[in-house]
């Protein structure tokens, strides 16, 4: 019996960039429609990839493959901090 060609974490790393890339294109499709049949529909196939990559995100992560570290608490405050003070020059 054959090795498989790739592993699972290459598969699956694959397909993450490759809707990663796919969701990117399908927002600037998104916003250079002229016709609003057409920029819904694109909307409809952005929604639909970015549920493939969340997908495809939780079956890495899930398999150690995409691991995520906790945030640091101070470090999340720090930010929330920065960007309401943002938010609130606006």
């Amino acid at each position: 019996m054959q090795q498989p060609l790739y592993s699972e974490k290459e598969v699956l790393a694959d397909a993450l960039s490759a809707e990663k890339s796919a969701t990117t294109l399908y927002n600037t499709f998104s916003n250079e429609c002229v016709h609003e049949n057409v920029r819904n529909a694109i909307l409809d196939c952005l929604e639909k990839e970015h549920d493939i990559q969340q997908e495809v995100f939780n079956m890495m992560h899930d398999r150690g493959f995409y691991p995520t570290p906790s945030a640091d608490t101070q470090k999340m405050e720090e930010a929330k901090q920065k960007y309401q003070q943002c938010m609130q020059s606006f």
